[in-house]
């Protein structure tokens, strides 16, 4: 009876949680054992009476190594039940939360600005841009050798013009062939290298394609003039007399340089069509087989590795098959007088239907090779029509037709007289006639326009590049400009916005270690360089890069609205906010004479003081100015800042001044842009 009431205290104790063991759980058997192995007889157990109540004092909370049976036991009692089921929940819910946060943010984040929204945009003219071995062209080792002044700019975006193998008839832009460089400018292994250092550094280039011509010394033209298979329609040809040496055109047409369209071929006995120079024939878009051609030339570039294309010259892509004499613009003048392009309306040459047909197939292959995460490719057009602002918007595309991601906007370069109501004109113009979600661009130069300090003056280069880099959209800038370069002042150069690109004060300005350049330099070299205005802390060069590093580093200029307050003869003057943002940059531009303005009898709840933010004179900056007193000399600009918690474009005296392209909000409590505002 003691022996069996012994063996029973164990398996009691166990059942009931046990008593503290070290993790161990007493086992039967082996006493069992260990009692055998002293001794064979049998010991006798005494009697133990197990009070209850002591029982309950054994009983000890969950412990380490507990078994199975005793961790069951415990499991189920209520307090460590719920206790899990509470935490299975948060954790549940906790995650539903996160996920539901995660679709919320993204789905109300404004769309980041791709890579050719967010830079500005530096244009390359390759045979002035920088010689690397010492023929006196710019070639694209030079390009390679200075890209370090691309980053120095705060740029991250090249655009290279034309320098496919050409006989450099109009500057290279009738190729010879559209697969090679030309030797001018380097090889194919040149142009890679180059390609390969831009994308090391985090840059973006772009390049010119112009699809409408080619050389007359083109493989095609060969082939077409011959009547060769496929090739015998790939340009506009026309039956036409010749006798005496004169040709009868087939019509008035008039190419962009002057005198007719249309020029003689010996060898085909036939005419064919110009609109340009008469060694750039026109290629024939009516057939499908030209437009496959050019849709090969994209792919093959993209395939290198570019990132955009300009497309140049589109609007002349088609003409009228009818033939018919194009309008008059002087209806009494002689027909047989007409030499000029500016004497007729081109209503049969430019701008047919179809052609925007032709340019959304572009768009179409570009797509293809954008659908890579972070390589959507650029594509642009000249889209250059000073009178007709709708014609140019429609390079844009519709809301569900892609086509151009904008047509370069020339409006400032276009201008008739500098002004502070024609600078308002000019922004206004594109910015209220620009479909709904696209985005705006400004160009102030290029190859083929007057420099701004020759064309505006010297005295408004810092002001233009002011508004340039403050107004909404992607600023282009033409080399050069950067510094304040000017045309060569010779009436013997042929192009003098061409000239070579001053680096600093040796021989040749440091563009070539050879004897001469193809166009001379600017004799005001040794005062207008780039490594010496490194040096001027009041220089061009070191206000363009503070603008630029402000540009890239304040949410209001680089996305956000853009209200225009005040123009008049000498001043413009707008805004660039951010909703949510209780921050405002405020442009003061000086494009005429000497000026004083009272901005808040303009602005209403317009703080009293603002702080210069950037001046076309350094040395204001920082200062606090009176916004009843904002005096502004000849081409001064200056970037105000101040605070307010009522923003320009909410006020509703200035609604229909203001404009936004990729609309953001601003949360100061989560520091994210948000779109429903």
């Amino acid at each position: 009876m003691v022996e069996e009431e012994a063996k029973s205290l164990p398996m009691e104790l166990s059942e009931k949680g046990g008593v503290e063991n070290n993790g161990f759980v007493h086992n039967e058997a082996f006493d069992d054992k260990e009692m055998d192995t002293s001794s064979q007889e049998e010991m006798p157990k005494p009697h133990v009476d197990v009070d209850p109540a002591a029982m309950e004092e054994l009983l000890l909370k969950p412990y380490a190594g507990m078994p199975k049976e005793v961790l069951l036991k415990f499991s189920s009692q209520a307090r460590y039940r719920v206790t899990r089921e509470i935490l299975f929940w948060l954790i549940i819910a906790a995650a539903v939360v996160l996920v539901c946060t995660t679709i919320a943010i993204i789905a109300l984040s404004p769309k980041c600005l791709d890579w050719w929204q967010a830079s500005p945009m530096y244009q390359i003219y390759p045979r002035s841009f920088k010689d690397s071995n010492m023929d006196g062209n710019g070639d694209l080792k030079g390009i390679q050798e200075k890209l370090d002044h691309i980053i120095y700019l705060n740029i991250k975006t090249i655009w290279i013009t034309s320098f496919y193998k050409s006989p450099l008839k109009d500057l290279g832009y009738g190729a010879e062939d559209f697969y090679d460089i030309d030797p001018m400018f380097g090889s194919m292994s040149d142009f890679e290298n180059l390609l390969a250092a831009i994308h090391d550094r985090g840059l973006k280039v772009i390049m010119d394609l112009i699809p409408n011509h080619t050389s007359d010394k083109h493989r095609w033209f060969q082939l077409s003039r011959n009547r060769t298979g496929k090739y015998t329609d790939y340009y506009i040809w026309q039956d036409c007399t010749q006798a005496a040496g004169s040709v009868t055109p087939p019509n008035n047409w008039v190419s962009v340089f002057g005198n007719s369209s249309w020029q003689f071929d010996d060898v085909r006995k036939q005419c064919y069509f110009h609109q340009f120079g008469k060694e750039q024939p026109d290629l024939n878009f009516r057939n499908l087989a030209v437009q496959q051609e050019i849709h090969d030339i994209i792919k093959f570039w993209l395939g290198k590795g570019i990132d955009g294309f300009s497309f140049s010259a589109v609007k002349f892509l088609l003409e009228a098959t009818h033939l018919r004499d194009e309008p008059q613009v002087n209806k009494s003048q002689n027909p047989e007088s007409i030499t000029a392009y500016s004497q007729l309306y081109h209503d049969y040459t430019t701008m047919q239907v179809g052609m925007h047909d032709i340019i959304r197939s572009f768009r179409q292959t570009m797509n293809q090779f954008s659908s890579e995460p972070g390589r959507y490719r650029f594509m642009g057009s000249d889209g250059d029509e000073e009178e007709d602002i709708e014609a140019t918007m429609m390079y844009y595309g519709a809301t569900f037709i892609q086509e151009a991601d904008f047509p370069f906007n020339f409006n400032l370069i276009n201008m008739k007289n500098l002004s502070g109501n024609s600078i308002f004109e000019a922004v206004n113009l594109w910015m209220k006639n620009m479909p709904a979600g696209k985005w705006p661009n400004w160009v102030v130069g290029s190859p083929n326009t007057a420099r701004i300090s020759s064309r505006i003056g010297k005295e408004y280069i810092n002001v233009m590049n002011m508004l340039l880099l403050t107004l909404p959209g992607t600023p282009v800038t033409y080399y050069g400009e950067e510094i304040g370069m000017e045309n060569i002042a010779s009436e013997n150069v042929t192009f003098p916005e061409k000239s070579p690109m001053q680096w600093n004060g040796k021989v040749n300005a440091g563009f070539t270690e050879g004897n001469s350049s193809w166009l001379p330099v600017n004799s005001d070299y040794q005062s207008v360089n780039v490594e010496i205005q490194m040096t001027w802390s009041n220089s061009t060069l070191n206000l363009y890069r503070e603008l630029t590093l402000l540009r890239n580093s304040e949410l209001p200029i680089h996305r956000g609205w853009m209200c225009s307050i005040w123009n008049d003869s000498n001043v413009f003057v707008y805004v660039r906010e951010l909703d949510g943002l209780d921050r405002v940059f405020m442009m003061v531009l000086n494009f005429g004479q000497e000026s004083t303005i009272d901005l808040r009898a303009i602005v209403p709840n317009l703080p009293s003081e603002a702080i210069i933010r950037l001046s076309t004179n350094f040395s204001n900056a920082g200062k606090a100015v009176n916004t009843e007193l904002i005096k502004t000399e000849t081409g001064e600009g200056l970037v105000l800042e101040y605070k307010t918690a009522k923003p320009v474009h909410t006020m509703e005296a200035f609604q229909g001044k203001c404009f936004v392209a990729e609309k953001a909000c601003y949360s100061s409590a989560f520091n994210l842009l948000y779109m429903n505002c």
